[in-house]
C-alpha cells in the first residue's frame, strides 16, 4: 500500500470508488432513481478532476499494485455547521469496503492528520451519517468528539448527520 497524490489520470478511479461506497454505505434496500441521478451527476471523472487541482483540497490515494483502493480529501475554508470548529474539513475518506480492515483508513486519516498541522488549525472537522455505525465507530476510535448535528441535502431532502471534531495535538 502506497500513498500518493492523485494525478488527473486517477479521477475516473477516484469516481468510481465514490460511488461505490456511497451507494453501498447509504442505499441499503435498494438504488432508486433519485439516488442513482445523484450519485452519477456527482460523482464524475470531471468533478474529480477539478478537486485534484484545487488548491483548498487536499487529496491522496492509498495505492496497491491492482489500482487505488481509498482516498482522503481535505477541504481548506468550509464553513463548519457547527460552532467551535476549524474552517478545515476532512471532507471525504472513503476505502472499498473488500479493502476495510487492513489499515487502510487509518494511515490515510493519519496522513490527513499530519496535513491539517502544516496548515496550522487547532482542529479538523467531518460529518457522517447518523446511521453510518461503523464509520462512528471508526471516528471515535480515532479520537474524534461529537460536537453537532447537521444535515445532508439533496435538492429538498435532508438526513441526519453527525458532526465530529479532532484536536489537533
Amino acid at each position: 500500500m502506497t500513498l500518493r497524490a492523485p494525478t488527473n489520470s486517477d479521477a475516473s478511479s477516484i469516481a468510481a470508488i465514490s460511488i461505490e461506497v456511497w451507494i453501498g454505505t447509504y442505499l441499503k434496500r435498494g438504488v432508486s432513481a433519485f439516488f442513482a441521478d445523484y450519485a452519477l451527476e456527482e460523482f464524475t471523472r470531471l468533478k474529480t478532476e477539478r478537486l485534484i487541482s484545487d488548491p483548498n483540497e487536499f487529496m491522496l490515494v492509498s495505492d496497491n499494485e491492482d489500482g487505488i483502493d481509498g482516498f482522503v480529501r481535505v477541504s481548506s475554508g468550509r464553513e463548519a455547521p457547527v460552532d467551535g470548529c476549524s474552517n478545515v474539513e476532512i471532507s471525504t475518506l472513503y476505502v472499498q469496503p473488500r479493502h476495510h480492515g487492513k489499515g487502510i483508513g487509518k494511515r490515510l486519516l493519519l496522513a490527513a492528520f499530519d496535513h491539517c498541522r502544516t496548515l496550522a488549525v487547532p482542529s479538523v472537522w467531518l460529518t457522517t451519517n447518523a446511521q453510518n455505525d461503523p464509520a462512528i465507530a471508526f471516528y471515535r476510535a480515532q479520537g474524534f468528539e461529537h460536537v453537532g448535528e447537521t444535515h445532508f441535502r439533496i435538492e429538498d431532502e435532508g438526513y441526519l448527520n453527525n458532526v465530529y471534531r479532532y484536536r489537533l495535538p
